[in-house]
């Protein structure tokens, strides 16, 4: 138990470290990026990436007690103290008509806490990533402006970048309603820095003043999510989830600073300092409108038994974003609906198993489609990934509480297209998480 205590603390201090180093840098690499708030992070844990990102209507996976960062309800059925913390690696190619780049990045996906506060409910408590901002393309015109004989024809090069991320702090407590209802709500303080760039440069022409537009938002506000979950019993071991959970559509606080300014090279191709800023604004009482998010869901399950036989689980979720309210300091994003559909499942060979190790991994596959918010150039721009997981149990002392979870999971997948100028995204995501099970809070009794 020590050695895996020892580890865990080793995972929470580097998902710390990684997660102070994106306040700072960009932790995504896509032109995409660049719409409304960024890329807007799912918020799945591991053992739900696999199965295609089902977690609506689900709470306690295979006799695990799991943290559910969609629906709060799923607090209602945890009995252990949890915690759960993991890394995502990225791996993004970007392709053009003529270019194809590759990028990669490693962030925090998630660092959550959950512990029984009666026998029915439960409270959470953690940190997670919100969005990411991180682009940098140019565009570069042959011609200058002006036109016949006073025609500029030298190159013009506008240059787009941006770069930021928002994290999200949440606490949460769901309780049960009888046997077969729970009910639950986070409330979240949504927190970060985004900057984006527009510069215009004139390369091949000396003492040239360029001139850049920088706009700045730097947020903090609070954001709330509820949730509910019914379940139907076939047996003690089979059961129907239902679930509904919803991100509720409120303003928060943003800083907007807007500013204009000119620069030049030096002899060595080094930018100077800005030479004048023409327009310096700072709207301190400035919102963002967040859009309502609802999520539906249902899965199947059969609990690990004695009979020796597998341990399974399967479900559908559907979400729709009402993207198009988004608005950053009374400004229209531009963008439109989403939808997203996702299904999936697991399986456990034989969750009874004492010899072979792998009967009692779970085994996850999982297939995600998503129309985004995103229509860019008329285009609407569309996302699909395949996924799969494993969740491999750590061995522990069977006269202890304490129980540890090893989940991975990947994503193939793609985003985009090549069409009218667009940009198509091929990723691989990498997921990787510990989970613990324990009582700490249990009172022995003496006699």
């Amino acid at each position: 138990m020590i050695k895996y205590t020892r580890l865990f603390i080793t995972i929470l201090l580097a998902v710390c470290v990684l997660e102070a180093k994106s306040q700072s840098t960009a932790t995504t690499s896509s032109p995409y990026s660049r719409y409304g708030i960024g890329d807007v992070t799912p918020q799945w844990l591991p053992q739900n990436i696999g199965m295609g990102g089902i977690s609506t209507a689900t709470n306690n996976i295979s006799g695990y007690n799991t943290i559910n960062l969609i629906n709060p309800a799923a607090y209602g059925a945890i009995s252990y103290t949890v915690i759960d913390a993991g890394v995502t690696t990225n791996l993004l190619t970007l392709r053009n008509d003529s270019t194809k780049q590759r990028t990669g990045n490693t962030k925090l996906s998630h660092l959550s806490f959950a512990f029984p506060v009666t026998q029915h409910s439960a409270l959470g408590l953690g940190l997670v990533p919100y969005s990411d901002l991180g682009y940098h393309f140019t565009q570069t015109f042959s011609k200058g402006y002006g036109s016949g004989s006073k025609a500029d024809t030298n190159a013009v090069n506008q240059i787009y970048s941006g770069d930021g991320s928002l994290s999200k702090a949440y606490l949460g407590y769901g309780f049960a309603i009888g046997k077969h209802l729970t009910i639950g709500g986070n409330v979240s303080y949504i927190f970060g820095n985004l900057k984006q760039y527009q510069d215009t440069e004139i390369p091949n022409l000396a003492n040239f003043l360029n001139s850049r537009i920088e706009e700045d938002n730097h947020v903090g506000g609070f954001n709330f999510d509820y949730g509910a979950q019914y379940t139907i019993d076939f047996s003690t071991t089979r059961h129907l989830i239902l679930g509904y959970s919803a991100s509720v559509g409120n303003k928060i606080n943003v800083q907007h600073t807007f500013i204009v300014s000119q620069y030049t090279y030096d002899s060595s191709n080094n930018q100077n300092n800005p030479v004048d800023s023409l327009i310096s604004t700072q709207d301190p009482k400035a919102k963002i409108q967040l859009p309502r998010i609802n999520h539906f869901g249902i899965a199947y399950q059969k609990d690990p038994a004695l009979d020796h036989g597998p341990s399974y689980l399967v479900g559908v979720d559907y979400t729709m974003g009402n993207w198009s309210d988004l608005t950053i300091a009374g400004a229209a994003q531009g963008l439109q609906n989403s939808k997203m559909f996702n299904i999936g499942g697991q399986i456990i060979p034989n969750p009874n198993a004492l010899s072979n190790h792998l009967l009692l991994m779970s085994y996850q596959l999982g297939f995600i489609y998503e129309d985004t918010y995103l229509n860019v150039n008329n285009t609407n721009i569309k996302s699909h990934a395949f996924t799969f997981g494993l969740g491999i149990p750590l061995p522990h002392d069977r006269a202890t509480s304490a129980f540890y979870k090893v989940n991975f999971a990947a994503e193939i997948g793609q985003r985009g297209t090549i069409s009218n100028g667009l940009v198509k995204e091929n990723y691989v995501n990498f997921h990787l998480a510990f989970t613990l099970n324990d009582r700490w809070f249990q009172r022995y009794k003496f006699e």
